[in-house]
């Protein structure tokens, strides 16, 4: 039955795959198709590995269908917490198809089986019945960052992990209530479940795990598109921009400018480039120009040609 669902999952998957292939049959666009479905596997197995490994044995249920399934794992100690993943998912992918379509859907379908089968697959080839170590803090860092990290790489490249997802679309859709506002909800019982199972302490721990995973989430995303925004004031700005361009690969937006103490005319380009080009061009303008400034500030929120889409 799991392997089943998981094999329609990576069927519908590949049919996804392939219709965006038949729309942009060129080299460049099927190595960003490969690259998203790498990207949101591999997100995926960051998630399920934090669930199976750290939150499942520490009951932490911090919200979503892995915290629902650990609280029916426990109400219903017959099945493991995969099982219920999947009966979850099964019916929140079914519940998708008639409030939402499965145009809607999208890679919520196959991201919600490819997360049941992954949290299987660790549950099968590293079977706990016990914490790792005995200190529950340490659990809880470990359990945020996995599923954290590997929320980021879903979310920004687009997709989801299914589970509450689904519900949080549907109630967007025939509500006035937020998306954001119907997970935290949703969540929020989750961890008050948690908290009556399983006893204040672990309860409190949920609440802890439920704000820094945002937290964390969202400063992994800001490390992803982690870029250098880099301003050159000099009086030589040939040589300069063209490093930039033939060099770094990059381009480089150029002014006139004149000094405000000096008068001097001077040159300003910016260009965005990543960490390892920005040290590049801090030490060419330097060999070149000693007079020149050069400013290099953190950017997260690049969008344009040769970054993220508008």
């Amino acid at each position: 039955m799991k392997v089943a669902a998981f094999l329609m999952g990576w069927f519908l998957g590949g049919c996804l795959v392939l219709t965006e292939v038949k729309k942009h049959l060129t080299p460049k666009q099927i190595r960003a198709d490969a690259e998203f479905f790498f990207l949101l596997n591999l997100g995926l197995i960051a998630t399920a590995a934090g669930i199976a490994l750290f939150k499942t044995p520490n009951h932490f249920a911090f919200g979503g269908t892995s915290g629902l399934s650990i609280v029916l794992a426990t109400l219903f100690p017959r099945f493991n917490v995969g099982a219920f993943m999947w009966a979850v998912n099964a019916v929140l992918v079914v519940l998708g198809f008639i409030f939402l379509g499965i145009r809607s859907m999208g890679w919520t379908i196959y991201s919600s089986f490819a997360l049941s089968f992954y949290v299987s697959a660790f549950e099968w080839a590293v079977p706990l019945r016990e914490p790792l170590t005995n200190d529950v803090f340490l659990e809880l860092c470990y359990a945020v960052i996995l599923s954290a990290v590997g929320a980021a790489i879903v979310f920004n490249i687009g997709a989801s992990t299914g589970g509450t997802d689904i519900v949080a679309m549907i109630l967007n859709k025939y509500t006035s209530m937020p998306v954001g506002r119907a997970l935290m909800v949703s969540d929020l019982g989750i961890v008050l479940a948690g908290a009556y199972l399983y006893g204040p302490a672990t309860g409190l721990y949920c609440i802890l795990g439920m704000i820094l995973k945002s937290t964390v989430a969202d400063s992994a995303i800001e490390g992803i598109n982690l870029r250098k925004v880099c301003t050159v004031v000099t009086s030589r700005p040939e040589p300069v921009r063209d490093f930039i361009v033939n060099e770094l690969h990059r381009s480089a937006t150029m002014e006139q400018a004149r000094g405000a103490y000096t008068h001097e005319e001077k040159w300003v380009l910016v260009t965005v480039l990543t960490r390892g080009q920005a040290q590049k061009l801090r030490l060419f303008v330097h060999s070149l120009d000693e007079h020149a400034f050069i400013t290099i500030v953190n950017s997260s929120e690049i969008v344009g040609k040769g970054f993220r889409s508008i």
